[in-house]
């Protein structure tokens, strides 16, 4: 049976291999009577200025289980139910045609979990394979030159694969483990197995994708590129093919929809088809940049320790009057702002950094929620205009070359002004961000701001820039589904992931996938189809 003990503290620099020491310590263990020991969690106690600590969960086993058990009374020791046996997926050969459309974390892990059953699916994504979708993007953020398949949206891996790479999620789920065990699997950093706050980065999350993309396809699944749904084949109430590019039908009984949160035409199809979707909730805002030193110097006393990673920060503030609120989204230590429009003639925001968070400045979106009563609209697609009517307003205040609105943060405030200085591509051009929003968001991340300065002191600045606008933070509609997780009007319609409006984020997607494969495995044996 192994114990666990949870905060084990230890000063920046300090070498992980005096771990085994201290439990012995701890705990009054002799070394020999420590059989086993590994880190689950590691994160950074930051409450304390210039004292800053990493604390440490750290699983272990004993010699003498009982004899130990009974002599101590540390407060942090847990012990702990050693883990069922693993028990294999039990095989399911259907002879079911199974198409997933969208290859970001939803669409992979449902493929990926599907082939643990012995199952096989074709796999469709409109946009390119990394390494073109690569050049793509860079062509847009360099030249302005978008292409609406291929772009920070579409493509390979998602909208992920364009980001920090975060896989922290709210959601509770048995699945954590084995979606971070995948992903180191395929290459992601170990270390996400037990980091406080796990993130590939995207230059690594683009490697991890392709070699799951090829294990894949070495299990039997079909992988198109460039094969954008346009239609669904329906007979009855129930799906039987799909078009891609408007020219090709492919027979398929099971769909499994998972087309990201920017997939306005499916979406418009979906609609035309009668499918049951809902208008919901969702942010709009800005992205901040201070530098990343005054980040670290808030949160760590010091503006730079090379023991420690970039500093970063989560804050909130709720209007109780209005009862809006203001809260940051999508944190980036160490990171740069980039164009990811999906359409023309509108500009969007984002944030992304790289596994090692070295540029020079951290960005964090912040924002204000939304809801279908302020989308001046009616029907499930009317968060998507309101999406295009203040991208489109960036993109004038911008001066229609692509370029972002970008105002310095005092300025914004009224409180001074500053320079204007951001890592945004392709540019930016100062401009009242007033112009680019709702006031009422406005007037929100105004008072938000200003609490944000109180709970970390320097957070206002004219070091710091404000771009606009973030608006793709989650899908702005949700593909109804019933508790067998297909649509409710279109029977063999699976809608899965951020695009299908049933999570947020990396993990919460992949997460999401796995529950919809699962289903779909079950339904399939229930009904007799496994070997």
């Amino acid at each position: 049976m192994p114990f666990l003990l949870r905060n084990i503290c230890l000063e920046p620099g300090t070498r992980e291999s005096v771990l085994p020491d201290i439990l012995c310590r701890r705990l009054q263990l002799k070394p020999a009577e420590l059989l086993s020991w590994v880190v689950v969690r590691k994160g950074v106690d930051a409450r304390r200025k210039r004292q800053v600590r990493f604390v440490y969960t750290v699983e272990f086993s004993v010699a003498d289980e009982a004899l130990f058990a009974g002599r101590s009374s540390d407060p942090d020791l847990v012990a702990v139910k050693p883990p069922s046996p693993e028990t294999p997926f039990p095989a399911c050969r259907s002879e079911r045609r199974i198409v997933i459309v969208g290859m970001g974390p939803a669409g992979l892990f449902t493929a990926l979990r599907l082939a643990e059953y012995g199952m096989t699916a074709t796999l469709l994504e409109r946009g390119r394979p990394i390494d073109e979708r690569l050049r793509d993007v860079q062509s847009y953020w360099s030249r302005g030159m978008l292409d609406p398949q291929s772009n920070v949206q579409f493509g390979e891996g998602g909208a992920g694969t364009f980001s920090d790479g975060k896989l922290t999620t709210r959601v509770k789920d048995a699945n954590i483990a084995y979606v971070l065990e995948k992903l180191v699997q395929f290459g992601a950093p170990p270390e996400i197995r037990y980091l406080a706050k796990p993130h590939i980065g995207t230059d690594r999350l683009r490697d991890t994708v392709k070699r799951l993309r090829g294990y894949l396809q070495d299990r039997g699944c079909t992988v198109r590129f460039a094969s954008r749904l346009t239609d669904i084949a329906v007979h009855g109430d129930r799906v039987r093919g799909v078009v891609v590019n408007a020219s090709e039908e492919i027979p398929c009984d099971l769909l499994v929809l998972a087309p990201g949160h920017s997939a306005r035409d499916t979406y418009r199809m979906l609609h035309d088809r009668g499918v049951q979707m809902t208008a919901k909730p969702f942010a709009i805002g800005l992205r901040v940049e201070h530098p990343q030193e005054l980040i670290n110097r808030i949160q760590y006393g010091v503006p730079n320790d090379p023991h420690l990673p970039p500093a970063d920060y989560a804050l909130a503030y709720n209007d109780a009057r209005s009862g809006r609120s203001a809260y940051s989204f999508c944190m980036c230590p160490g990171g740069v702002v980039v164009a990811s429009a999906s359409e023309p003639d509108g500009v969007v925001t984002n944030g992304m950094s790289n596994h090692q968070r070295n540029a020079p400045y951290a960005n964090s979106a912040l924002v204000t929620t939304v809801t279908p009563a302020d989308f001046g609209g009616c029907g499930p697609l009317a968060g998507i205009d309101f999406q295009r009517r203040w991208e489109r307003a960036a993109y004038l205040a911008g001066g229609e070359s692509g370029r972002a609105p970008a105002q310095n943060l005092l300025a914004f405030l009224g409180q001074g002004r500053g320079a204007v200085v951001s890592s945004y591509r392709p540019g930016v051009v100062e401009a009242e961000l007033d112009s680019v929003l709702p006031p009422y968001v406005t007037a929100t991340l105004r008072d938000g701001i200003r609490y944000f300065d109180r709970k970390m002191k320097g957070f206002v600045t004219a070091e710091a820039t404000l771009t606009g606008v973030e608006t793709r933070t989650s899908a702005p509609v949700r593909i109804v589904r019933g508790d067998d997780f297909q649509s409710v009007t279109l029977r063999g319609l699976y809608p899965a992931g951020e695009g299908a409006g049933y999570a947020g984020g990396i993990m919460s997607a992949a997460l999401d996938g796995i529950r919809v494969a699962d289903r779909i495995a079950r339904e399939l044996q229930h009904q007799g189809e496994s070997a």
